[in-house]
């Protein structure tokens, strides 16, 4: 029997071995918004909504989605085991394809992935199956598609003991998908508050496990890809896989509860408050990041017209915010202007204190120390 390579983590263990399990369809007939969940929804709103606004201060957004989106996906990758540090990261470019690890490089993927995902949901606002396909063969770089040989189940880690096995049937599983397919596009299809629905999709999902590899990170695009969607959230910008990696253990037992439901309602409110749980304490972790960006590009802003008003643009700020490590190249492309001349603004950031040059080989970098201290801090949290 073959093994998952997402398989849950010997925390995850909570519940017994099953057989092949028959997924209900969806939705379910459950009243999943109980007292609790309601009272839990009204937080988990006025997080994200507070977190929408805040992102709207930052004048450029391709810098929350280029800074938050790799911090997103070295979080979602250390869930599945792909560890890296911050500094391997920064020293990564995805433009020529120069990684420091391969951990390195499967976290570009899941970044790439996510970025690709959410520009088609800002297109075309529905989230398809094949655009699920387009996001799975990025991070894996195959298209194997969805699973058609059985065989798939997840084990315990230290035992080899089957957990869960999700359906084999390749019927069965394109039936599933298409249903979940419906389920997240179709808003008449019940009137579940869309957090509520996020959680039951997410759920579903990973129990569904359609592909061979990838269905974890997979999962995790999807409930970001979701809130945007769904209008919750403007940019792919809510850091969930944190809150996921730093309670492991509750994650996955909870997935196993409602799996083996020796009390559905309960074992699904649990489940449900969890996640309502992780939007809400998220939420609140990313705005706390995005007003330390915002203060950090404030006092560069103000020391650039300062120190250096013939050079300043809002342009080049946002430039220096959007990588913690700023390559020559960065500026060449960015501003439109000569080699020469992104060296001679890189060197005079550095005379006045707002870069530290490093040379690691042949490569020059220029390290917004701040901002890369403000993502370790917040790594650590």
């Amino acid at each position: 029997m073959a093994k998952s390579k997402e398989k849950p983590s010997q925390a995850a263990m909570a519940g017994t071995p099953s057989a092949e399990n028959t997924l209900a369809m969806l939705p379910l007939t459950y009243e999943l918004e109980t007292k609790p969940v309601l009272k839990k929804l009204a937080k988990a709103h006025r997080a994200l909504a507070e977190l929408k606004g805040v992102a709207a201060l930052i004048p450029n957004e391709a810098i929350l989605i280029n800074t938050l989106s790799l911090q997103e996906a070295k979080d979602s990758s250390a869930i599945e085991n792909i560890i890296t540090t911050h500094d391997e990261l920064y020293r990564s470019d995805v433009l020529t394809q120069h990684y420091v690890s391969m951990a390195t490089k499967e976290v570009y993927n899941y970044a790439s992935a996510l970025t690709h995902g959410y520009a088609q949901v800002k297109r075309l606002g529905i989230i398809t199956n094949n655009h699920l396909l387009e996001v799975q063969a990025q991070l894996e770089e195959n298209r194997a598609g969805f699973r058609k040989v059985p065989g798939t189940a997840l084990l315990n880690e230290q035992t080899g003991e089957t957990v869960y096995t999700p359906p084999q049937s390749p019927m069965q599983i394109e039936v599933l998908m298409s249903n979940l397919e419906q389920f997240i596009n179709d808003d008449d299809l019940c009137d579940w508050d869309p957090l509520v629905k996020m959680a039951v999709m997410h759920h579903q999902f990973e129990s569904i496990h359609p592909f061979y590899d990838g269905n974890g990170r997979t999962g995790r695009i999807l409930n970001i890809l979701y809130l945007v969607r769904c209008g919750l959230l403007d940019s792919p910008i809510l850091y969930l896989s944190r809150f996921i990696n730093q309670n492991r253990s509750d994650y996955y037992r909870l997935l196993q509860a409602v799996r083996t439901e020796v009390d559905p309602l309960h074992s699904w409110e649990a489940w449900v408050l969890y996640m309502l749980e992780g939007v809400e304490q998220t939420s609140y972790q990313t705005i706390r990041l995005i007003q330390g960006i915002k203060g950090l590009m404030q006092q560069y802003k103000h020391t650039l017209r300062q120190e250096l008003p013939k050079i300043y643009s809002q342009d080049l700020l946002n430039i220096v915010f959007s990588h913690p490590y700023t390559k020559i190249a960065f500026v060449e492309q960015g501003l439109g202007v000569s080699q020469v001349t992104a060296i001679r603004y890189l060197s005079e950031l550095t005379r006045i204190g707002l870069m530290h040059k490093t040379k690691i080989s042949r490569e020059s970098y220029y390290v917004n120390e701040p901002l890369f201290a403000l993502f370790q801090q917040a790594s650590q949290l």
